[in-house]
């Protein structure tokens, strides 16, 4: 697996410190982004925290997910969290190291009593002895929060900086990309008041034999959940119900619990559990099985392989500002595009980290993590290898341009479009998944193809000269050279 050095500097541990005016939690920042630019150890927030024993039993169980591996479990170095200030609230974010679990915990307004919230993105020191005091935390305790350093603090500190260097897997960065395509396609399916929400968490599966307890389902029956082994009708898939352990920690501060899911759930698909604590929302996302990271799910894929999707996130990119809700109708607005194309452009600013996706505001929000959407695409195989047959010139589109043929050495695939546009291939990829895992490598070869006749066509059509003799079949070879170029 492709992975890189990630490398944290704080100036200081986290800590929950004791002073005069009483208890601190304080969460040391590691280099980030920021309205002003780059910053090394940013700061986002200082105040009290309105419920400090939820707040500390959230914040556990987001560093539980990411010191976690819930598939072949094994010892490995956890990821610190990232944490976003978006103006009026905090997020803490992390994945599980099977990349399967996306942990968020969103601080709203509500939840904070103090100056200012910033604006920018940073890592957050997790270290033990700071799990440790989370756990001593009551509901009654003051508890201050700082979440960067304090500027006097900055300056008169002579201590070692606080350095630790872990293995950061592509397919982690990868996941940040996936879980907000997929969370925008989730609708709210069921709501349990507090005590139905303990009674249905703690009656959950623990693993079975390998430690997994497999997919399920769940129908929403009055104000609970039943379980189910099928999806019937109305059922919400549960893939991998030990998944939710972390959960656990915030059962006894829980006002409900919450479940978000696609509508049509005919086959495991990934769902979103939400823990309504006072002030903050614990969410965790499941990929749709425990077998499956979110990584590798490639929803992405479609706008990776657009040129016009990376024309359209370049424009929008600058008018993003950590605001906390997209609305892709202002954005639409602001930019000049439709509303498909800001999505397409929002989806592409994923993969560099840039947009995550809040299911129970049904919105996008901006983060700025350090990396760009040409590390994604270059991880990508699929990609890689459809932008190979596109330079290859192995794919010819028929007359009516519904079907599409794709010569692989002496293997010929077909992929053809239905009338609702949905794309079909004889491959073995498709026939396994049936898109479920987003499109293969020949669809895409096809997709990137037609995009390059069509703009060939837009700029035909604008007034630019074709020769005697010259084809709009020249025109898509033309393009799809260039693509060669633009992925060499």
């Amino acid at each position: 697996m492709t992975q890189s050095a990630h490398a944290y500097a704080y100036l200081r541990p986290s800590a929950v410190l004791d002073g005069a005016d009483g208890r601190c939690l304080d969460l040391a920042t590691s280099g980030g982004a920021t309205p002003l630019g780059a910053a090394a150890n940013p700061r986002f927030f200082a105040g009290f925290l309105a419920d400090p024993g939820p707040a500390a039993a959230a914040l556990l169980a987001v560093a539980d997910v990411a010191a976690a591996r819930y598939y072949q479990p094994q010892l490995r170095a956890s990821l610190d969290p990232v944490v976003t200030a978006n103006g009026d609230r905090l997020r803490f974010e992390s994945f599980s190291g099977c990349c399967g679990v996306y942990a968020r915990l969103d601080v709203l307004q509500a939840g904070l009593d103090g100056d200012e919230i910033g604006h920018g993105t940073t890592n957050v020191d997790v270290n033990n002895p700071l799990r440790e005091a989370l756990t001593r935390i009551g509901p009654a305790d003051p508890l201050h929060l700082a979440v960067g350093p304090d500027a006097l603090e900055v300056t008169t500190f002579d201590g070692p900086l606080v350095e630790k260097k872990v293995p950061l897997p592509e397919r982690w960065l990868r996941g940040f990309a996936e879980t907000q395509v997929v969370a925008a396609g989730f609708e709210l399916r069921a709501e349990l008041p507090a005590a139905e929400a303990v009674r249905f968490l703690r009656s959950l599966p623990r693993a079975g034999r390998g430690g997994r307890a497999g997919v399920g389902w769940v129908v929403p029956a009055g104000k609970s959940l039943r379980p189910t082994t099928r999806p019937v009708p109305g059922a919400v898939c549960l893939p991998g119900p030990e998944r939710l352990v972390a959960l656990q920690r915030v059962l006894r501060h829980a006002l409900a619990l919450r479940v978000y899911g696609p509508v049509a759930a005919g086959e495991p698909t990934a769902s979103a559990w939400e823990a309504v604590l006072p002030g903050m929302r614990l969410t965790l996302t499941l990929s749709p099985d425990a077998s499956r990271g979110f990584s590798g799910e490639g929803g992405v894929l479609d706008s990776l392989a657009t040129a016009a999707a990376e024309r359209d996130a370049e424009l929008i990119a600058v008018l993003l500002a950590w605001e906390p809700r997209i609305e892709v109708g202002d954005l639409a607005a602001q930019s000049g595009l439709s509303p498909e194309r800001v999505r397409a452009a929002l989806t592409r600013l994923g993969t560099a980290g840039q947009i995550g996706y809040d299911a129970a505001e049904a919105a996008y929000f901006h983060r700025q993590l350090p990396y760009d959407a040409g590390r994604a695409e270059t991880a990508n195989p699929r990609l890689r290898a459809a932008r190979a047959l596109v330079a290859a010139g192995a794919v010819r589109l028929e007359e009516g341009g519904a079907t599409a043929v794709v010569t692989v050495d002496d293997h010929i695939q077909r992929v053809r479009t239905d009338a609702s546009g949905r794309l079909s291939c004889t491959c073995l990829w498709w026939g396994k998944y049936r898109g479920g895992r987003g499109p293969c490598k020949h669809a895409l070869a096809v997709g990137m193809v037609r995009d390059a006749a069509a703009g060939a066509a837009s700029a035909v059509g604008a007034g630019e000269t074709v020769g005697a003799g010259e084809t709009v079949g020249t025109v898509v070879a033309t393009g799809a050279a260039e693509t060669k170029g633009a992925g060499a």
